[in-house]
């Protein structure tokens, strides 16, 4: 049982029309039956591919009819027809990778995470490559993902059912489950950092700033997460674990329902702000635990109730009642108020949030349980020049197309169709 199509969401009949359009105006690009380009005699081969004549992406044979996404701090993502395999795929293109020690750690955090987790959940790598064939020439880093229909931010912009919302927030958690069993923290979970497919399949995808648990408070910076989405703990400079991830997606949840952001602060002290003045200031056992600085100044701020969870997401902003007797307004309240609670002590866990009345319709214990194949990589967590980060891209990717055969290697490609939370 799961929701089939994203689309067919209640009350999301124009804004469906919209997402239907854009992948109607696509066609051309994203159908293999409109991409029979034949298998080039030098397909064992790069070439050279002119975006808005400003851009130069120099790719294997494979890939074909390139255009550009989108692009973001960490690079910019186009959408190819992977004629090997017969299907879309998106290529994501590293923006100056070795820029400065900062970008060329999060390049190798992006390559090595993707090359490590494999969950139904989690954005698949399908490929991994550069077209520089020496180190002292080496300034390009391609990854190559899956290609989904929408990021959830386009997504929160439809009025979904509530079999939509709790089944997209069951996957979530299915896949942050995974990866805090991996032994990594995300950290920067955001509407944009999610995508989906029309039959409502769900992904983590970035792994820029992802951490492992383990390491979690050796020189962690309070400058992960992106603002609206980043717990308290962080914000006020505790020490921290991976239930900041559960606070994020407690944030993505409550914009599912509304429409709009939670907790739109301006700075780093205004997030705090928006947080209180909606959820009221936390008790003294939670402000005694803050450095003697910080503790003092939240003390000295006028001391606020809060909202009820009634005000915060009054009825009127959930679709009907569900069939399911479990998918209610006042279950989506619940879990909300388990989630966003600022003591990361009392916020639900991963395991006791998909055990909730409002997702546990959906449990699949292979899904929730599925074990992580590899080993965290503890270099990813090191500090390095430049130089050496771009030695040890350099080595794993060459590592990489060693076993693998980048122009003909066929990925793995899941039937998301099909799949259910029974299946």
């Amino acid at each position: 049982m799961n929701p089939t199509n994203i689309e067919e969401s209640r009350n999301s009949h124009t804004e469906s029309e919209e997402l239907s359009q854009s992948e109607e105006n696509n066609s051309t690009l994203l159908n293999p039956l409109n991409n029979t380009i034949p298998l080039q005699d030098n397909i064992r081969s790069f070439y050279d591919v002119v975006i808005n004549e400003t851009t130069t992406l120099r790719v294997p044979r494979r890939y074909q009819n390139i255009t550009l996404i989108g692009s973001g701090a960490q690079g910019c993502v186009y959408s190819a027809f992977d004629s090997i395999q017969r299907i879309p795929v998106a290529i994501k293109k590293l923006s100056r990778p070795f820029l400065n020690s900062t970008h060329a750690k999060r390049a190798y955090r992006e390559f090595c995470l993707l090359n490590m987790v494999h969950h139904r959940n989690i954005i698949s790598l399908f490929n991994a490559f550069t077209p520089q064939t020496t180190y002292a020439d080496f300034t390009d880093l391609y990854i190559v993902m899956e290609k989904m229909d929408a990021t959830l931010q386009q997504v929160i912009q439809m009025q979904l059912d509530h079999e939509r919302i709790s089944y997209l927030l069951y996957q979530m958690l299915c896949g942050i489950k995974h990866l805090h069993a991996a032994g990594i923290i995300h950290r920067d979970l955001k509407p944009s950092n999610i995508v989906v497919n029309k039959h409502c399949v769900l992904k983590i995808l970035d792994f820029g700033l992802a951490r492992s648990a383990a390491n979690a408070n050796a020189n962690m910076t309070p400058y992960v997460v992106t603002r609206y989405y980043r717990a308290p703990e962080v914000i006020l400079g505790m020490p921290y674990q991976e239930i900041v991830d559960i606070w994020a997606i407690g944030c993505i949840f409550g914009e599912l329902i509304l429409g709009h952001v939670l907790f739109q602060g301006s700075d780093h002290i205004d997030q705090w702000t928006k947080i209180v003045a909606q959820l009221g200031t936390p008790d003294d056992t939670f402000i005694d635990k803050l450095q003697s600085s910080v503790a003092s100044y939240v003390r000295q701020r006028p001391r606020i109730e809060g909202c009820k969870w009634e005000q915060l997401f009054p009825t009127s902003n959930f679709p009907a009642d569900s069939i399911h007797t479990n998918l209610t307004a006042e279950h989506a309240r619940d879990l909300l108020s388990r989630m966003l609670q600022i003591d990361p002590e009392k916020r639900i866990t991963v395991d006791e949030a998909l055990e909730h009345p409002y997702v546990r319709i959906w449990y699949d214990p292979v899904e929730v349980n599925t074990r992580p194949q590899g080993n965290y990589d503890e270099s990813v967590d090191s500090e390095h020049s430049v130089e050496e980060w771009k030695t040890l891209i350099y080595e794993k990717i060459r590592q990489y197309q060693t076993e693998n055969d980048i122009f003909t290697k066929l990925a793995p490609i899941q039937d998301d169709s099909a799949n259910g939370a029974q299946n």
